[in-house]
């Protein structure tokens, strides 16, 4: 007889559990659960059958998987908030007693946990970290536009804001920025490292307020693993760059508000000799220092040698310098290859996997120093960060009043000032010396959105469409859309037509200006009708009838031809949407309700989007012939 099975100990039931049953074998507060799921990456799972991992029971739960939450009961950092736990009771109990020095004992012994082994475990290697850092840099810039207040401490603010200036003294010293986007929400920022696409966004400098219906406990947990996980990207970073890191900060020109320049950057200094040469790759054989580019080279002499004399001779190291070596140690492969096998593996097998090394010295874009040439002045009523991060990340010299900070390089009389980067009204001067005049005429007056749009097209653009007091083009998002989104600077679709018929009835009515109304409203009325006729001609004969009717009438042969072309494109457009529709009902019908309600979901969303983009398109061809009449009417 087999074994009976039990309800609620196989299946679904066993392998989901419930938040509750988690928080009770756990041992912990639901508070603390929710900070353990943030920190080491567990999020709800939803069953296949909700009443069946429920055990029967259909009320409204979260569900987690029990090898997760059993992963969770040896986390260290749960140990560590139980010993919170008794400690924040043991302070209590002190402090109640008035036991001033035991409080005091206790406080100074607080348990506190650390999150590197999570990193570790979340992050195996440096280009994880990297392609997931663009949610923990939106969150550290953030923080670091917000106010300090009960809930967010001035510490936290300032680490944020010094996390912000490092990963953007990294950026712009290896030139690694590539797209801009000034948006509502903030400035978009798109940089590529170690062939990795970062994104991230920036706020603009205003007041910013933490809204009450955030729960700002769940979002500093975020921030607390994001600070531990930039700290561990950024070291790297800065190492490979032959940087110090932490980037020394200059105290008087933080305090007056110099931001970035406030950082410097130093060239780390080589390691001692005598600690390279324990690290060197290098053995005694015989009496003699063999290293393991000796080794490399003497099995490729082998391998490429057709002679039949095995014995081959050792090199000798003359001079050991294990800083001029560049080994890497030697694992030998033990699987056997067949080489006609090799040869016709695909090419995405046989490849070679990118390493940390491969990846740091891939080739830069030719884009990469747009602004190395030039220098630029910025404005007082211009956003210093902003610009200051674009110009330098690009190659360019920027300087900037002093009261936007403290640190220019250069003052607004420097010779070497090629653009002026403002963002006021052409205004009149009176009172201008003929230097101040000669030096104006010399630089270049652009807005801001010149900059970004430099960036974003990889060249430098005509200064003139983006001039000081000019209406600026329409600024585009780099970023990739969807192939139907709107896009101000292509031609108005489906208005093609509207404009050819424009154009042939201004032809029409200079044709009626010079000749006499009677007469033109007598030959109109037939060649109406046998346009008309042409329009519904459904087979040639028809055409022809139409055709000849035409010609009856006094229309020529071009214009006949062009209306018959415009009528016979009107009835196939009214003609394949209904076809599409039919064999949208068709494939309908053989899908199932839940694929038929998200086909529904989609195409809602489809026709949303090309509904907004039709109001806009209607929106720019009225202004378009506006403009056309206003010019006419002069």
């Amino acid at each position: 007889m087999g074994r009976l099975k039990q309800k609620g100990k196989a299946g679904a039931a066993k392998a989901y559990v419930t938040r509750s049953a988690a928080v009770k074998k756990l041992q912990c507060s639901l508070a603390d659960f929710r900070r353990l799921c943030i920190l080491k990456g567990i999020f709800p799972r939803e069953p296949r059958n909700r009443k069946k991992a429920n055990k029967g029971s259909s009320a409204p739960t979260n569900f987690y998987y029990a090898k997760d939450i059993a992963y969770l009961a040896h986390e260290p950092v749960l140990r560590k908030l139980r010993e919170h736990k008794a400690f924040a009771k043991k302070l209590s109990r002190a402090l109640g007693r008035g036991e001033w020095s035991s409080a005091k004992s206790l406080e100074d012994n607080k348990p506190v946990y650390r999150l590197d082994h999570i990193i570790k475990e979340r992050y195996p290697t440096f280009v994880d970290a990297v392609r997931d850092i663009d949610d923990a840099l939106c969150m550290i810039f953030l923080f670091a536009s917000l106010p300090s207040d009960s809930k967010v401490a001035p510490s936290l603010i300032e680490n944020c804001a010094r996390l912000a200036a490092e990963w953007q003294l990294y950026a712009m010293h290896t030139h690694s920025l590539r797209k801009v986007f000034l948006s509502i929400k903030g400035v978009y920022y798109q940089a590529e490292v170690f062939d990795q696409t970062v994104t991230w966004l920036v706020p603009y400098q205003f007041t910013q307020t933490i809204p009450t219906d955030v729960d700002v406990r769940v979002m500093l947990t975020f921030l607390e693993l994001y600070q531990t996980l930039l700290g561990f990207v950024f070291f790297k970073l800065y190492t490979d760059a032959g940087l110090v890191y932490p980037p020394p900060i200059d105290a008087k020109k933080d305090e007056g508000a110099a931001g970035v320049g406030a950082f410097s950057l130093q060239e780390a200094k080589p390691s001692q000799p005598a600690a390279t040469a324990s690290n060197s790759k290098a053995a005694e054989f015989d009496g003699k220092r063999v290293s393991s580019k000796d080794v490399r080279q003497t099995i490729k002499s082998i391998t490429t040698s057709r002679s039949g004399n095995p014995d081959v001779d050792m090199p000798t190291v003359d001079d050991p310098d294990p800083t001029r070596e560049d080994d890497e140690e030697f694992v030998e492969d033990t699987t056997e290859e067949n080489p006609e096998e090799a040869s016709s593996a695909p090419a995405f097998t046989t490849a070679a996997l990118p390493t940390l090394k491969t990846l740091s010295t891939l080739p830069q874009s030719t884009s990469a120093k747009l602004f190395a040439p030039y220098t630029f002045w910025l404005s007082r009523e211009t956003s210093r960060p902003i610009f200051e991060f674009l110009v330098r990340a690009f190659g360019g010299r920027i300087g900037w009043p002093a009261t936007s900070g403290s640190g220019s390089p250069f003052d607004e009389n420097d010779e070497a000032i090629t653009h002026v980067i403002i963002d006021r009204p052409l205004v009149q001067r009176v009172g201008e010396s003929e230097a101040d005049k000669e030096r104006r005429r010399r630089r270049k007056h652009v807005q801001p959105q010149w900059v970004v749009d430099c960036i974003n097209a990889g060249r430098i653009l005509l200064e003139d469409l983006y001039a000081q007091g000019k209406t600026l083009p329409p600024h585009l998002s780099p970023f990739g859309e969807h192939a139907e989104a709107y896009d101000p600077t292509a031609g108005l679709i489906g208005y093609a037509e509207d404009a050819e018929m424009d154009a042939e009835v201004d032809e029409v009515e200079g044709e009626e200006d010079e000749a006499e109304g009677s007469e033109e409203e007598d030959v109109a009325r037939p060649a109406k009708s046998a346009l008309k006729a042409a329009a519904s001609a459904e087979d040639a004969a028809a055409l022809r009838a139409a055709e000849l009717a035409a010609e009856a009438a006094g229309v020529d042969y071009g214009t006949f031809e062009k209306e018959a072309k415009k009528a016979q494109k009107k009835s196939k457009k009214t003609e394949a949407p209904q076809e599409v529709a039919e064999e949208e009902n068709m494939n309908k019908m053989m899908m199932s309700n839940k694929h038929r309600k998200l086909y529904g979901r989609m195409k809602h969303g489809q026709k949303k989007r090309s509904e907004e983009r039709q109001s806009l398109e209607q929106k720019k061809h009225a202004i378009e012939k506006e403009k056309k009449r206003r010019v006419k009417s002069l």
